[in-house]
């Protein structure tokens, strides 16, 4: 199972919403002018890699964290386990 990538999510979103002006513009439903592809594809890739930014630092905050709540617990040995020798 693969994780949330909101990045890949919105850079898919931005490519598909310019594929649909295109189409709507070759089934003649409305009239896209030929430069339109630039603003909404690196409008939609810019906004997708900030927001994959900012998912990589949430995601690496909340590993930190886990991993200092996990320091402060007991040590196995001290926890009655006679596993480990």
């Amino acid at each position: 199972m693969h994780g949330f990538r909101p990045g890949r999510l919105i850079a898919g979103l931005s490519v598909l919403t310019c594929a649909a002006l295109y189409a709507g513009d070759a089934a003649g439903a409305w009239h896209t002018p030929w430069f339109t592809a630039l603003p909404v594809v690196l409008g939609g890739l810019c906004l997708a890699g900030f927001a994959g930014s900012l998912h990589y630092g949430v995601r690496r905050r909340r590993a930190r964290r886990k991993a200092s709540a996990e320091n402060r617990s007991a040590p196995a040995s001290t926890s009655g386990s006679q596993a480990i020798r």
